[in-house]
């Protein structure tokens, strides 16, 4: 760790070039095929990730204001990784790329060459090489975009006064647009507000806002938002959203109170809107706009008690990609999937208040209460009719329970962050993967989103098993019970997500059994040694920027395992990013788990910070897989922020 610019090479040593881009093809690039000798005279910033990461999503919007920046001297390329066995097909990353608007060169890189040709280890990484093919920085996690500026505004004086700088287009070839009334919809609900009855509401994300269908989804009634990204209140036509989620109804005498009828998830913008039906506008009633991540600068007033928790007034703290919603009957409160730093947070409409209400922020599979629990990307919340949530945590592939009242959280089926698959059976030995969504049916037993296998699978609590409903759907990221009417029986209502449309699945009695088996995700993994391990994060503060010690030791790591005994001492998380830990005996392969944060504020090495000055909160999630050998490395280096070398 040092408070200075990037060294061309981490410990003096010689500058390195930069690997070759190699993968199966290229995206956005008109069909044509490229090498970084191609790409000779630009600043070129790699961007590792995959489409299932929170943190990588994130990212991509940090990295739109810099390509627009400085468009004419940077070239962006994101090279996806791939995490589940879904996001290898060739199809799923082209409906990712257009999902997600992303708008420079993609490489698709399935089985991982690129990436451990520049030794990545966990998604997002970023990689910056100068205009003469050098690597020069190295990064992982969220967070860079002020230091990326710094350090792409230097590259470009030095190779200008060099000249070496080659000014101009890039190869980024736009894509043909797609028309229609949906684009990639996500979630959902039901409306029963007078005048409204029956219809339907449709996140209608790729559309940035919401579609109002009548009861039947066939006929559209009325558009929530303008249709363009962004974030504005006002009436229905000049309301803007980015990348909305999830909405929830609230009873009508709490709507009448607080004067809108729906909360809405407003994803990107990481806000909470309020909508109101009656009269037709679009206002912010949570967040600031600004991304809520974790530090011990950030949020500072919304901070309360020993533990850590956040609450406070709604527009004075800030959130990080809130998912879904679910209205709370037992407290009288609206649960927020708070998918961006992996919590479930509550909303008191009523109080104008939100808090922090289960999770530690730490991502996996823990079970316990709510300052114990552990999520990962929760993606979908639905009410069960005893008063429970049903979770669907989509990184561990998990369908999990919430208990409103006390905050306990149990699971249903899921093992952890690299166990997924389609296999039906006994909830211990049955697998998803990446489900988005879930619905209580009539008789007690779930019916859940399995997004990345194309199924809705079903799991009965009183049996304990699992089994599939339907299977060959478009990535069904929600769903909705439509009850008996008219002659027709009760059904699902299916939001196909990469078909944009709502689909009809018959609600059957018999489940088909599917065996295709259970899955790790694979990589290839890190040879360590056996006894002590030194983990060793390394991070170079940007240029002008400080390290923010205000409050303490401004850097954190968090050290665990699966399987957990893998660690025989120097597990959890304090201060500090450098420690020893110790291996058990016994073990010759498992994952280590590790998260590392740094903050940093505006202002000079040396000084003291600026009352108003912008701080910036580092950090990133390591899931490793290693094999543990005698004459294995006692180090393992990993870069939050570093100089290439």
């Amino acid at each position: 760790m040092s408070e200075s610019a990037p060294s061309p090479a981490r410990g003096g040593a010689p500058r390195l070039h930069a690997p070759q881009l190699t993968g199966r093809r290229w995206i956005n690039t008109g069909g044509r095929e490229l090498s970084l000798a191609d790409l000779r005279g630009k600043v070129v910033l790699l961007d590792f990730w995959t489409f299932c990461c929170i943190n990588c999503l994130h990212v991509l919007d940090e990295l739109r204001p810099i390509e627009e920046k400085y468009r004419d001297e940077l070239v962006i390329i994101g090279v996806h990784s791939p995490k589940f066995e879904f996001e290898r097909t060739v199809e799923a990353v082209d409906q990712a790329v257009e999902r997600y608007q992303v708008e420079h060169i993609v490489l698709d890189d399935p089985d991982l060459v690129t990436w451990q040709a520049y030794t990545a280890r966990a998604w997002p990484t970023l990689a910056v090489i100068d205009p003469e093919g050098y690597l020069v920085a190295s990064m992982s996690g969220e967070g860079h975009s002020a230091g990326l500026a710094g350090l792409i505004e230097d590259l470009i004086a030095e190779h200008a006064a060099k000249g070496t700088l080659h000014r101009g287009d890039g190869p980024y070839v736009p894509p043909e647009p797609v028309e229609g009334e949906l684009r990639f919809p996500g979630k959902v609900i039901r409306l029963t507000a007078p005048g409204h009855e029956g219809n339907l509401l449709v996140a209608d994300s790729g559309h940035h806002s919401y579609a109002e269908y009548d009861p039947s989804g066939a006929r559209l009634l009325q558009r929530i938002g303008s249709g363009e990204r962004g974030r504005a209140d006002g009436d229905f036509a000049a309301a803007r959203f980015a990348e909305p989620g999830g909405a929830v109804e609230l009873p009508p005498e709490l709507a009448q109170r607080v004067g809108y009828d729906l909360v809405a998830a407003d994803t990107v913008n990481h806000l909470l809107r309020g909508i109101s039906l009656a009269a037709g506008t679009v206002s912010t009633i949570a967040g600031t706009g600004e991304q809520y991540m974790i530090g011990a600068s950030d949020n500072v007033a919304g901070r309360s008690g020993e533990a850590g928790r956040y609450s406070g007034a709604a527009r004075a703290v800030k959130l990080s990609s809130p998912w879904d919603l679910a209205f709370s009957q037992p407290t009288a409160e609206v649960l927020v999937a708070m998918a961006g730093n992996h919590t479930i947070w509550s909303f008191d409409p009523a109080a104008g208040t939100i808090r922090q209400f289960a999770g530690t922020m730490n991502e996996g599979l823990v079970d316990g209460g709510p300052e114990e629990a552990w999520f990962a990307q929760t993606s979908g919340l639905a009410p069960a009719a005893e008063g429970s949530l049903i979770v669907a945590d989509s990184e561990t592939s998990a369908l999990r329970r919430l208990d409103p009242a006390t905050g306990e959280v149990t699971t249903y089926v899921g093992t952890g962050l690299f166990d997924f698959g389609f296999q039906d059976g006994p909830a211990e030995q049955a697998r998803f993967q990446h489900p988005l969504g879930a619905a209580e049916l009539p008789d007690g037993s779930i019916a859940v989103a399995d997004t990345y296998n194309g199924a809705i699978r079903r799991y009965d609590p009183a049996t304990g098993e699992v089994g599939t409903l339907a299977r060959g759907l478009a990535e069904p990221s929600d769903l909705l019970v439509v009850g008996e009417a008219d002659g027709v029986p009760a059904h699902l209502l299916v939001v196909e997500s990469a078909a944009h449309r709502l689909t009809a699945v018959a609600i059957a009695d018999q489940l088909a059994r599917v065996t295709e088996g259970a899955q790790q995700t694979s990589r290839p993994a890190t040879r360590i040694g056996t006894g002590s391990l030194r983990v060793r994060v390394h991070f170079d503060v940007p240029r002008g920027q400080k390290l923010d010690d205000r409050w303490g030791d401004p850097t954190y790591l968090q050290v665990s395992a699966t399987p957990p005994e893998l660690i025989a001492a120097g597990a959890g998380g304090s201060e500090g990013i450098d420690r020893t830990i110790k291996l058990a005996e016994g073990f010759d392969s498992g994952v280590l788990h590790i998260t590392a944060r740094a903050a940093a504020c505006d202002g000079e090495p040396g000084g003291e910070i600026p009352l108003h000055a912008a701080c910036h909160l580092y950090q990133q999630d390591w899931g490793i897989p290693v094999e543990l050998g005698a004459d294995g490395p006692a180090v393992l280096d990993l870069d939050l922020r570093g100089a290439g070398g």
